[in-house]
């Protein structure tokens, strides 16, 4: 039922950064959890990050702690992705997804969301 559009992706160097957005169709997204996952070519879709309704949890996923942090703008409809120090293996297509819930466990699992933007594609060169 929510519309997600992510931007912000590209070609970068390994070690520069990056700063993805999210922007959400409604005022309903505030209410709700929010999280990046990401899918790389012939893999599946693993979790990156997620933030709670009203940004006060966060939760990131192992092979980007102290690299990225999620945040959200609520007064925007939008959340973001800051990619700090990128690497080859954070290449991959990012996707941003509204909860089911303002937070639980299941945020960092598929299941947990109800519905997702196109993705955007990231790609970090050695």
């Amino acid at each position: 039922q929510v519309q997600l559009v992510e931007s912000g992706g590209g070609v970068v160097q390994a070690g520069d950064s990056l700063k993805l957005s999210c922007a959400t169709s409604g005022d309903v997204f505030k209410t709700y959890a929010m999280g990046w996952f990401r899918q790389a070519p012939g893999k599946e879709r693993s979790f990156v990050a997620a933030i709670s309704w009203n940004g006060g949890i966060t939760n990131y996923g192992d092979s980007v702690k102290g690299r990225f942090t999620i945040s959200r703008d609520n007064a925007k409809n939008t959340i973001y992705l800051q990619m700090n120090s990128l690497k080859p293996e954070d290449t991959a297509v990012y996707y941003c997804g509204v909860g089911l819930s303002s937070w639980s466990s299941d945020i960092r699992f598929e299941y947990g969301y109800g519905d997702w933007g196109q993705g955007v594609q990231v790609a970090v060169s050695s």
